[in-house]
């Protein structure tokens, strides 16, 4: 399946977004949040397979007021380096506001029914949580989400059901982080919280040096299912 890039009206200003229909034409919109490494491949094929699964997904480029389009991998050193370079630069409050942005322009494309949720991975773990706190997405999924406990106290803020997805070995959030969402998160009636006690980070991106074929489909069909159920 193929996807196109559009443009997304954020301020005065535009970013571009790869989005990707489902064969009916028509579905629930899933705003898909990218890692550290801009709208690449990895990315591009989770939009895909979102449509494949009947939602209107679209991705934004996140990275765009610092460095539009980026798209490198993880395979090399000097990858990973840019990649933490963008992350240290990165405003996860004005991100914040483009994906607010990006909500609201999903919904007005033709075929979405309206219903919108996020699901991101690693930094667009975060952005995911926050969704749920500051946005008016529908429903919210983050995989291996970093600096969750930070913004803890916005849980009660959470106004629309979330599901996180923690790698027990992630080296990125340590137990005590782990078992800080636990604490506050696992008596709110609108989250979810799923351990995959064996996985490390990125446990969910193909190709990559932690990719799990178990547990990555394990996750992802809790969180086909989450959205039928709440994007319906």
């Amino acid at each position: 399946m193929n996807g196109s890039e559009i443009r997304i009206q954020c301020d005065n200003h535009y970013m571009s977004g790869y989005l990707s229909m489902p064969k009916s034409g028509s579905g629930p919109g899933v705003v898909v949040i990218q890692e550290i490494f801009g709208v690449n491949q990895v990315m591009r094929d989770i939009t895909d397979m979102f449509a494949e699964q009947g939602f209107v997904a679209l991705c934004p480029d996140l990275f765009w007021r610092i460095e539009p389009n980026v798209n490198i991998t993880d395979q090399t050193k000097a990858e990973w380096d840019k990649a933490f370079s963008l992350f240290g630069k990165f405003n996860r409050d004005t991100g914040m506001k483009d994906i607010a942005a990006t909500i609201a322009s999903l919904r007005r494309i033709k075929g979405c029914n309206s219903k919108v949720g996020t699901v991101g991975f690693c930094l667009g773990g975060l952005l995911a949580y926050l969704s749920a706190t500051r946005t008016a997405a529908d429903a919210a999924v983050g995989f291996y989400g970093v600096s969750i406990p930070d913004f803890l106290e916005e849980t009660k803020n959470i106004k629309t059901p979330l599901m996180l997805h923690i790698a027990g070995k992630d080296g990125f959030v340590p137990p005590p982080a782990q078992q800080a969402m636990h604490n506050r998160l696992d008596g709110n009636k609108l989250c979810t919280l799923h351990d995959y006690p064996e996985q490390d980070h990125a446990f969910a991106r193909m190709q990559g040096e932690h990719y799990d074929e178990a547990a990555a489909k394990l996750a992802m069909s809790r969180t086909i299912s989450f959205f039928k159920t709440h994007l319906a």
